[in-house]
């Protein structure tokens, strides 16, 4: 079943997602589009105490067989993988994605961020997390706090325009490709990716689903 073409027959078949680098949430904090009996979420993350299903990182998922899955949610995973690391990740999501997926991709959004770090700003708050005060330093090059407390993983070591996204998808093979950015309070991206290449209508229905409003 197509994914994308056939929405009418979403409950006759059990579709399924893999929520790449998962932590310790599950799909009622992905997007309302997959947090839905419609969709069966696979998690997936390096960390074995968040109990994901399959252990594994964005560069190596060979725990995902090809062509398995009918879309990948990566929320902030991205920007944590060095540039060069940056296409064979992509290389997997494309390879496990059925050929009518789709991935739905977000992470911080370097423009705005930079506005305010031009403004000098950059250790002031930007907004307040769960977490607490987010500066642009820490969206810039990772979550001190949780860094100083050793979770090295949390540093950042690439970034994203909206441009630059769009143009790496792109240059990863993926046909259709669409972005939204949103600055203060966000500061992030938000990117729908597909293997073919699908009319501007079903590529808007994706993203009303799952961008947030």
């Amino acid at each position: 079943m197509n994914p994308i073409f056939n929405e009418g027959n979403k409950m006759s078949q059990e579709l399924v997602f893999l929520h790449v680098g998962c932590g310790p949430q599950s799909k009622d904090r992905t997007t309302a589009g997959f947090n839905t009996v419609a969709w069966k979420e696979l998690r997936l993350d390096i960390d074995e105490s968040v109990n994901p299903d399959i252990v594994g990182t964005m560069t190596n998922m060979s725990g995902v067989k090809d062509e398995s899955v009918d879309a990948i949610f990566s929320s902030h995973n991205i920007e944590h993988l060095y540039p060069h690391e940056v296409p064979v990740a992509l290389a997997e999501f494309y390879r496990v994605l059925k050929p009518e997926g789709f991935l739905i991709l977000t992470c911080p959004d370097l423009k705005s961020v930079c506005k305010l770090v031009a403004e000098d700003k950059l250790t002031d708050a930007a907004y307040t997390a769960p977490a607490g005060p987010i500066a642009p330093i820490d969206i810039l090059y990772g979550h001190r706090p949780a860094m100083a407390r050793g979770n090295l993983f949390m540093a950042h070591r690439c970034g994203f325009t909206e441009k630059v996204l769009i143009d790496t998808l792109r240059n990863s093979g993926f046909q259709t490709v669409a972005a939204l950015s949103r600055a203060h309070p966000y500061y992030d991206l938000w990117a729908v990716a597909t293997k073919t290449t699908v009319p501007d209508e079903a590529v808007r229905k994706i993203a009303a689903e799952h961008f947030p409003l």
